[in-house]
């Protein structure tokens, strides 16, 4: 048995024991990393350390660190209430206002981690207040974010665009964008009528004194049925583990103290916005920059963040860090490249398009999604080349495949969305993420596929 095949299996039985067994997967991903790399890859301690995702644990920490801050001294409170007023208390548009925030913030130029990183801690946090399914708008974000991520402007796009251009493959901006701008706002449309948006409208709006805890909601008698309702997300998938439910509250307790904006709060949201000017207009690093504006503010209101250490998501942390050190052991030891070579000799062009897309969308689960795809690109040249797939429409098909399943836990925006999640069971919460993740694995690619790349495009 090849070592390549050994280290596949080895991560299908992570899989197994962390799903029967309920430990850690990104425990049993390090012992795995320690195991295959060491005994089949001959691979010493530096090694196996080189996939280990610094910038990623930083971003998890800091921006869960920032955030906890804000929820102890009532800012994400203050937003949630904000928001509210904002849409006219129809809280069933919330989420389609994040998606479409993020969607702006990624093609104006943002990572598409660090718009999520941004966006999700808020969102979530009025979705528990709310009753709203924390899949639904942990989606709604995600989703937004990649509907904007590959204008000619963002980051992905310019990534994309500069490949093929290097590879010198026929290429178009525009529908580039176009393709996952509408594969995106299709899937979340899904996922809305899917995960109890629609009965969100059957609430009516909820007035501004209710949601500053003045008052009870009009849907108050009804609060208890309906958010419960809500909160679920067993219609998404059959096994689909259930969230613990978070009906929205029919007379919130919030006095109008706490509606108003004190100095820590003032201050935390200056620190907000500096973390989206720092990222977006300097570059600079979106968990490095949280970190210290935590450290700042934790050091001016001591009581307000005690506790907010504690409140950083460490287990999803070990988790990710844990999963993207194994699939880092893959790369160094020739994994992916092997399993991607193998398709590109595939003599039918049609079949090796759609098996790329699947690679593309399967690897993008746990890893970098522009790094798949300036991957996969170069290995699709040959038959592209030769004419009888459209490359405008196949490079269109791989972007879409590898980015809509960034929703997935072990991405970094899934794993964003997982550690902002506020009162939810963590673990059914990573569970509903994966079984979400996989249902767009299997079913997006060929979509994506059958569109983009049978018709021809380019």
């Amino acid at each position: 048995m090849s070592p390549e095949l050994i280290s596949i299996l080895v991560l299908v039985v992570v899989f197994v024991i962390a799903t029967t067994r309920s430990v850690n997967m990104g425990a049993l991903a390090f012992a795995a990393a320690f195991a295959v790399g060491g005994l089949v890859a001959d691979l010493d301690a530096d090694g196996i350390f080189a996939g280990f995702p610094g910038d990623l644990f930083v971003v998890l920490v800091g921006v869960t660190y920032l955030f906890a801050i804000a929820r102890a001294n009532g800012t994400t409170d203050w937003l949630v209430h904000a928001a509210v007023r904002l849409v006219r208390g129809r809280v069933a548009l919330i989420p389609w206002v994040m998606f479409a925030l993020t969607g702006t913030l990624t093609a104006i130029g943002a990572v598409s981690p660090a718009a999520v990183a941004i966006v999700a801690p808020i969102a979530l946090s009025f979705a528990a207040r709310y009753g709203i399914s924390p899949l639904l708008m942990g989606a709604m974000v995600v989703h937004g974010a990649q509907a904007g991520g590959f204008s000619p402007i963002s980051i992905y796009g310019s990534i994309v665009n500069g490949i093929v251009e290097r590879e010198k493959l026929p290429g178009n901006e525009v529908v580039l964008f176009l393709a996952s701008l509408a594969a995106n706002l299709v899937i979340a449309a899904v996922v809305f009528v899917v995960c109890g948006g629609l009965k969100l409208w059957a609430r009516g709006a909820v007035t501004d004194s209710d949601s500053a805890g003045d008052g009870p909601t009009p849907a108050a008698p009804a609060a208890g049925s309906r958010a419960a309702g809500a909160a679920r997300v067993g219609a998404a998938a059959p096994g689909t583990a259930q969230l613990r439910t978070h009906p929205a509250p029919a007379a919130p307790t919030r006095s109008p103290e706490e509606a108003r904006l004190t100095p820590a709060r003032t201050a935390t949201l200056t620190s907000l916005l500096a973390l989206v000017v720092a990222v977006l207009v300097f570059d600079l690093d979106a968990g490095l920059t949280a970190i210290t504006l935590a450290v700042i503010l934790s050091t001016a209101w001591p009581e307000d963040s005690r506790r907010a250490v504690g409140e950083i998501a460490w287990p999803t942390v070990l988790l990710i860090c844990g999963v993207l050190t194994y699939v880092g052991v893959l790369d160094e030891m020739g994994t992916i490249t092997w399993a991607g070579e193998g398709v590109g000799g595939i003599g039918v062009p049609l079949l090796a398009a759609v098996l790329l897309c699947y690679i593309g969308a399967l690897v993008s689960a746990f890893a970098s999604s522009v790094g798949i795809m300036g991957a996969l690109i170069p290995l699709a040249v040959p038959f592209l080349e030769r004419g009888e797939i459209g490359a405008i429409g196949m490079i269109a098909a791989l972007a879409v495949s590898a980015t809509v399943v960034d929703v997935s836990p072990f991405s970094t925006n899934g794993a964003l969305v997982l550690a902002a999640a506020p009162d939810v069971d963590r673990e059914r919460f990573f569970r509903q993420l994966m079984v979400y993740g996989g249902i767009v694995v299997a079913v997006v690619p060929a979509a994506a596929w059958l569109v983009m790349v049978v018709p021809g495009w380019g």
